[in-house]
Formats: structure tokens, C-alpha cells, sequence
């Protein structure tokens, strides 16, 4: 076992946006974790709490999450920029070329992105809830939700975890409240204008040059997700050369965070081929 010798924390200026971040410097294999929509550093908290003790870990806001700033407008970010800023943390914090990455939700659009583009520059990449196209379910989520006066925060939140985080355990549940509460307006807005241009973009295979994928993909559904359709995430694997599905039972759209047994299979995966190396 390695032992975590520092907390490394700062912040990176790219582009228009100061990007925060944080190292749990370990001598052992490197992860970087990239959140999902609307979600900070903190989503992976307990997954931090298991593998720290063994591997280097790397973790970061976007624009429009945690203490990440927009120093110039407009407060959209692109997916192109989006990618800059993935490119930007690898560099900055040290990543190696031997690195996994592991996102939740749209953190995985921005990571086969990068994959595509930056050949060699990862190892491999395990995308939790990722599919190719917004699903019925979703789409009348964002469609309701950017009906709703910005200023009612709760009924935002209750539309949201309504819809795909009902197996949420209560104290994450009001986490998320009590983190709508206190957003700004800008980034309410930027929130819902973000899932509008889900509804209305191309396919994710439209967007992204996923044959040029040449890293070890692994996708992770859970069977209860009401916004990722299984068909649609066995067809995304079916678009990259090296993919495979895990399904996982139990759980929905936020898998560790609604049961902390699913590190298990993050442990199956990255113990795989030596991956974990031991002091």
C-alpha cells in the first residue's frame, strides 16, 4: 500500500476561466476525475476515501462548478474549451501518460473528446453514465426544468432528483438543494441553457471522431438510469474500437454516489492488467 504523502491544492488560469484543483500525491498509478454537470470535486469523496491510499488523484471544477470563476463572458463554456481545460489540468498537475480517467455524466462527453484528439496521452478511460443522445426522459427533465422561475431553487432541484436521483441517499439529496441554494443566477441559467443545447446538438458520434479512440474504454450504466438508455450506451461502445459495457445493478444515474459498493468494480477495473502497483 502507498501511502498519501500530500493535499496539493491550486488553481490554473486557462483561457478565460481560473480552474481549481486539487492532488492526492501518491507514488502509486494516477487517476484524474472529471465531474459531471453542475457537480464539483465533491461528488467524489468517497471514491477519494478508497483508492488515495493507492493511487495519485487528481480532481478539478469546470467552469460554472465549485470556486471555478468565468473572468471574461459569456458564461457558456464550449465543449472545445472544455477539452483545452482537461488538456490544461493534465499538464499543470503532472498527470502521466499512463493515467486513467474516470468521469461521471457529461465529464465523459469531454473525456472521449480528449481521447480522440490527444492520442497516447491517457491509458484508459472509464466513463460512468455516458450515452451517445439525450433520452424521452431526459429531455422532458430540462424541457420542465427551464420552465421554472430561477429564483425557485427547491422546485429545481425536486424536478431533478425526481426525475434520476431518487436513489440518492437523503444527505446527498440535500447537498444538492442546499448547492442550488446557493448558486448564482448566471449559473442557474448557464445549467439550463447547457441542457437545452443537449437537446438540440447532434449525436455524440456526430460531434466526436470516436473511431480515433485508441485508449481501453470502459462504460458503466446503471440498469435503474432513467436518463441513459442501455440500447443507446451498448451502441456508443459499438462506435469505439476498444469498449466495453459493465452494467450494474441497483443503482441509477449516479452509481457510487448511491451505493458505495460500486467502487468495488472501479477496484476490479483498475487492478486489472497490474494496474496497482504496491509499496
Amino acid at each position: 500500500m502507498n501511502s498519501i504523502s500530500s493535499l496539493v491544492k491550486g488553481a490554473i488560469e486557462v483561457g478565460r476561466f481560473s480552474i481549481p484543483y486539487r492532488i492526492y500525491e501518491n507514488k502509486g498509478p494516477h487517476i484524474i476525475c472529471i465531474n459531471g454537470i453542475q457537480q464539483s470535486m465533491g461528488m467524489w469523496h468517497s471514491f477519494v476515501s478508497r483508492f488515495a491510499n493507492d493511487y495519485r488523484i487528481t480532481l478539478f471544477d469546470f467552469p460554472n462548478q465549485g470556486k471555478a470563476k468565468i473572468i471574461t463572458e459569456p458564461s457558456q463554456v464550449s465543449l472545445d474549451e472544455q477539452v483545452q481545460i482537461l488538456s490544461a489540468v493534465l499538464n499543470k498537475t503532472g498527470v502521466n501518460r499512463e493515467a486513467t480517467v474516470c468521469t461521471a455524466s457529461w465529464g465523459g462527453v469531454v473525456a472521449v473528446a480528449f481521447a480522440s484528439k490527444f492520442h497516447n496521452r491517457i491509458k484508459r478511460l472509464i466513463c460512468a453514465s455516458l450515452g451517445t443522445k439525450p433520452n424521452k426522459k431526459m429531455i422532458e427533465t430540462i424541457m420542465q426544468g427551464a420552465t421554472i422561475d430561477f429564483n425557485d431553487r427547491d422546485k429545481m432541484t425536486q424536478v431533478l432528483i425526481k426525475s434520476f436521483g431518487d436513489n440518492l441517499p437523503e444527505k446527498i439529496k440535500q447537498k444538492i438543494i442546499s448547492q442550488f441554494r446557493l448558486m448564482k443566477e448566471e449559473s442557474v441559467r448557464a445549467f439550463y441553457q447547457h441542457g437545452l443545447s443537449v437537446i438540440a446538438s447532434k449525436e455524440l458520434s456526430e460531434v466526436v471522431d470516436l473511431k480515433n479512440i485508441r485508449v481501453k474504454t470502459i462504460l458503466l450504466n446503471g440498469e435503474n438510469d432513467t436518463i441513459i438508455d442501455l440500447d443507446n450506451v451498448r451502441f456508443l461502445a459499438s462506435q469505439i474500437p476498444d469498449c466495453e459495457v459493465k452494467v450494474i445493478k441497483g443503482v441509477g444515474h449516479f452509481l457510487h454516489m448511491e451505493r458505495e459498493e460500486v467502487l468495488d468494480i472501479y477496484e476490479d477495473i483498475l487492478t486489472s492488467n497490474g494496474a496497482r502497483t504496491h509499496a
